[in-house]
C-alpha cells in the first residue's frame, strides 16, 4: 500500500487527509473510496481537467502522461509543473503528497 497525504482544502477536506491506496490505482479512485470528492465532471475518462491535483512529492514516480492528458492539463486551472489529471495517475509505490487546486475550469460543480 502507498501514503497518499492530501493537503487542505477548504471545500473537499478542510483539515487535508491521509489514506493508503493499491499501486496501480489511479488518485482519484483512492480518494473517492476515501470519501474526498475531487470532481469529475467526464467520469473519468480523460475528456476533461476537473480532475486536476497538484502533486507537492513523488511526482516522479509516477508514469509519464501520455499525449491525450497533456493536452489537456494545457487547459487547467493553475497548471504546475507537477500537475496531472488524478483520473489518468496511477500511483506506484512512493508516498505521494497531493493539492487539489481551489477552482476547475467549470462554473457549476457536479456532486455525485
Amino acid at each position: 500500500m502507498t501514503k497518499i497525504q492530501v493537503l487542505p482544502n477548504a471545500e473537499l477536506c478542510p483539515e487535508g487527509a491521509e489514506f493508503e491506496a493499491e499501486p496501480g490505482e489511479t488518485i482519484i479512485a483512492a480518494a473517492m473510496r476515501n470519501h474526498i470528492a475531487i470532481e469529475h465532471a467526464c467520469e473519468m475518462s480523460c475528456a476533461c481537467t476537473t480532475c486536476h491535483v497538484i502533486l507537492r512529492k513523488g511526482f516522479d514516480s509516477l508514469k509519464a502522461a501520455e499525449e491525450k492528458e497533456e493536452d489537456l492539463l494545457d487547459k487547467a486551472w493553475g497548471l504546475e509543473p507537477t500537475s496531472r489529471l488524478s483520473c489518468q495517475a496511477k500511483v506506484a509505490e512512493t508516498p505521494l503528497v497531493i493539492e487539489i487546486p481551489k477552482y476547475t475550469i467549470n462554473l457549476e460543480k457536479e456532486r455525485h
